[in-house]
């Protein structure tokens, strides 16, 4: 898991492309084709996904999600921010400085 400070809620991100993304009765999964690995990003994982199509910003994800949900601040920063380390990990996901 990377450091905190590394994934900042100021720090802008976007999907890594080279990813094979499919549908699957409703979870999005998806192949790593540089990897060669698979992963299954959920119901959830796949709209968080989705949202990363253009570069947007760590806090305003955070902002569309808890409009969509009922999930207290903390809850949804603490999720998010681990769901995207783990992306992050598998080299999934850019970061790049707002």
């Amino acid at each position: 898991m990377i450091n905190a400070s590394v994934l900042s809620k100021n720090k802008i991100i976007t999907q890594n492309p080279g990813n094979i993304v499919s549908d699957m009765d409703g979870e999005t999964v998806m192949l790593s084709i540089e990897k060669g690995n698979y992963y299954n990003l959920g119901v959830l994982g796949g709209e968080i996904w989705s949202l990363l199509e253009e570069p947007i910003k760590i806090s305003d994800l955070i902002g569309k999600l808890m409009s969509q949900y009922e999930v207290s601040h903390q809850e949804c920063e603490e999720e998010v921010l681990s769901f995207l380390s783990d992306l992050y990990d598998e080299e999934l996901i850019i970061l790049s400085e707002t």
